[in-house]
């Protein structure tokens, strides 16, 4: 905080105040059965993937393993590239950590106006 002094009006600054995000709905949350149901992977499974961070979880009060709604889909996108591009699962995190950052890059490019011929390839 900072004071000025223009004739006889007192002018205060403040630091800007962080940016902070509150949710107003909490997200939903999926027990591991729940997302193994989806993806069809046996929980053991899924919950090795979190193990090995090809998947985010979260413990809830009681210890258990909770996902966040999108986690079916991170699943299905490491069986994908598991079973099409016969990776193993330490290669599948490098890919998925990559995929992130192209996808991070182009959407940086598309706010900038910047375009490309070509579409997207992930």
């Amino acid at each position: 905080m900072s004071s000025h002094a223009r004739g006889s009006v007192t002018v205060t600054r403040y630091a800007p105040v962080p940016s902070v995000h509150y949710e107003l709905v909490p997200a939903r949350r999926l027990s591991l059965e729940t997302v193994a149901r989806r993806t069809g992977l046996h929980p053991d499974l899924v919950a090795r993937f979190v193990a090995l961070g090809l998947v985010d979880a979260e413990r809830d009060a009681a210890g258990r393993l909770v996902f966040a709604p999108d986690a079916p889909a991170v699943l299905g996108r490491v069986e994908r590239l598991h079973a099409g591009m016969c990776l193993n699962y330490a290669s599948i995190g490098l890919v998925l950590d990559l995929l992130d950052r192209i996808d991070r890059l182009e959407a940086a490019l598309r706010r900038g106006g910047a375009r490309s011929e070509e579409p997207p390839w992930t």
